[in-house]
């Protein structure tokens, strides 16, 4: 059965959004892609935007194209953050923590997909794992408390990619060491994220703490997240299944 658009016959677009002159967002992976678009959106409002990202240079690149968009006082910075090593987590944190005063959203962003063969992180993760959830859920636990004083949220990019894996964490075996496919682990990186997010709300809720968390599924978005780790194989057939997991 059809459901009513609350939205009307356009849905819902950012024209929706009003002025969020005096809001800090921070979001992760924030160079390209569904990251880079938020933070279209956010500076157009008036918002502030800090961009967690790995690589330096696309980083400057991209504030470099938001600045010519939206002038040179736009309210755009970058702290280097790799989140597949925690270490980097933890100092990435620290820096955000040391410049920002209050942090209206956190947008868990970033991921990796489909990396072909099996690798492991420096803290013994498999990496769509490691980076996809378990540097987020650190990232989470250590700017908790800003999110918290801003009564603000956390919003986790997960994927309906999630039920065409396993299904499951695979708690014997994390890491796909006995049977390592790019799409299993992917879809449990994912689900781990879902997980997290369900959890920490329930745990929020529990304990009345004033921070909003939510899952968003992106959608079968034409980025660049396949470029550096899928194969070949892997790309042509996300292009055909893609459309059917939106």
């Amino acid at each position: 059965m059809a459901t009513a658009n609350t939205f009307g016959p356009q849905g819902w677009t950012p024209d929706r959004i009003g002025s969020l002159q005096g809001k800090t967002y921070v979001i992760t992976g924030a160079n390209a892609g569904a990251g880079f678009e938020a933070a279209r959106v956010f500076l157009s409002k008036g918002a502030k935007v800090v961009m967690m990202n790995r690589n330096a240079d696309k980083s400057a690149t991209a504030i470099e194209s938001l600045k010519h968009e939206f002038g040179g006082d736009a309210d755009v910075t970058f702290v280097r953050m790799d989140l597949a090593v925690l270490d980097s987590v933890r100092e990435a944190a620290a820096e955000l923590l040391g410049t920002v005063d209050h942090i209206d959203a956190l947008i868990c962003n970033a991921a990796i997909a489909q990396v072909a063969k099996q690798e492991i992180t420096v803290d013994g993760f498999e990496s769509q794992l490691g980076v996809n959830h378990f540097g987020h859920f650190l990232l989470c636990g250590l700017l908790f408390d800003r999110i918290e004083a801003s009564h603000g949220r956390i919003v986790v990019v997960g994927s309906n990619a999630y039920k065409m894996g396993l299904k499951k964490i695979q708690f014997e075996d994390l890491n796909f060491d006995k049977n390592y496919t790019a799409w299993n682990a992917y879809a449990q990186s994912k689900l781990a994220q879902i997980i997290f997010a369900y959890e920490l709300q329930r745990r929020v809720q529990a304990t009345g703490k004033n921070v909003q968390v939510r899952v968003c599924h992106p959608g079968a978005s034409r980025t660049n997240l396949l470029n550096d780790t899928a194969s070949l194989p892997m790309k042509l057939l996300w292009k055909v299944i893609s459309p059917f997991i939106a």
